[in-house]
């Protein structure tokens, strides 16, 4: 059911709350205004910012770009938002993640509420071991976050919220765009950079284009599949040309090619179990972008 009201949860109390949640250690934006600057008469300032979102005079600033070096020597772009874009941001994931939480899978760790990587990396020792799983698919979508389509995310959206205010304050970060040496760029594709509407807004595009599809479709072909975050672990494969996981690879990148992503094309292919239950040792073999088996 799609939700046309929800703004109206959002008041003075939400705002602090907003506040509250909000890194206070964070670099300034284009503003250059930080938390400390934005604590003095913080009432106040929540004030004008919760009446601009709900009169729509609420204006998405760029966010700052900067870079930082990498370990194998290329460089990761950042996004930095002013401080009051952050409160902003995290005044409407507040309502995303309300909405969201109840139709996210229980097996989805990544950038949710009470949730963390350990956590994952803990439930897929566990399977491992208590199913007796044969093979790990890990998986790594390329420049995701730099790669979602606004059209395809606003369809998505379309199925669950549709609240004109919510989507109005969305549509506005997705167009502001960054600033890198005094120039204003934009983009038609990508989740506002730095922020913390963008894990949320990722996490929605790919339940839908992902989650759900394997839901659907890979689990009732495979026998003993497992999801787990970024990975797909499984006995084997029914199909009637092969039963590895090459098949499995194909239908993931498959699917991630008809919404625009792409899956970096070599990742790693892990042998964790022999046929017969015992511990493979050593077994290591590396995807090809054919999605051919090379050792």
């Amino acid at each position: 059911m799609a939700l046309c009201s929800l703004h109206h949860v959002i008041g003075l109390d939400w705002m602090k709350e907003a506040y509250r949640l909000t890194r206070k250690d964070g670099a300034a934006g284009i503003d250059g205004v930080t938390a400390a600057d934005y604590e003095v008469n913080l009432e106040t300032r929540l004030l004008d910012l919760l009446e601009r979102i709900k009169s729509g005079r609420y204006r998405a600033p760029p966010v700052r770009r900067a870079y930082i070096p990498k370990a194998d020597g290329s460089q990761r772009m950042l996004g930095i938002p002013t401080f009051e874009d952050k409160v902003a941001q995290r005044a409407i994931t507040m309502v995303l993640e309300t909405v969201y939480e109840e139709d996210f899978y229980p097996w989805s760790y990544g950038f949710r509420p009470g949730r963390s990587a350990h956590q994952a990396l803990r439930n897929m020792q566990n399977v491992l071991w208590a199913k007796r799983l044969y093979w790990v698919i890990d998986l790594d979508i390329q420049k995701y976050f730099d790669s979602i389509p606004h059209s395809h995310l606003r369809a998505i959206l379309d199925q669950r919220v549709t609240d004109g205010l919510i989507r109005r304050m969305i549509d506005k970060w997705l167009n502001a765009g960054a600033v890198e040496d005094g120039l204003l760029r934009r983009a038609a594709e990508g989740s506002p950079k730095g922020g913390v509407v963008s894990p949320c807004l990722s996490n929605i595009f790919l339940h839908h284009m992902l989650d759900e599809w394997f839901e659907t479709e890979v689990r009732p072909r495979s026998v003993g599949a497992v999801p787990l975050p970024a990975t797909l672990t499984m006995r084997s494969w029914r199909s009637t040309t092969s039963s590895t996981p090459s098949v499995s690879w194909q239908c993931w990148t498959n699917v991630l090619d008809g919404s625009g992503l792409r899956v970096t094309p070599t990742r790693r292919v892990s042998s964790t179990f022999a046929r017969e239950g015992r511990r493979a040792h050593g077994i290591r073999r590396r995807m090809a972008p054919t999605s051919t088996f090379s050792a």
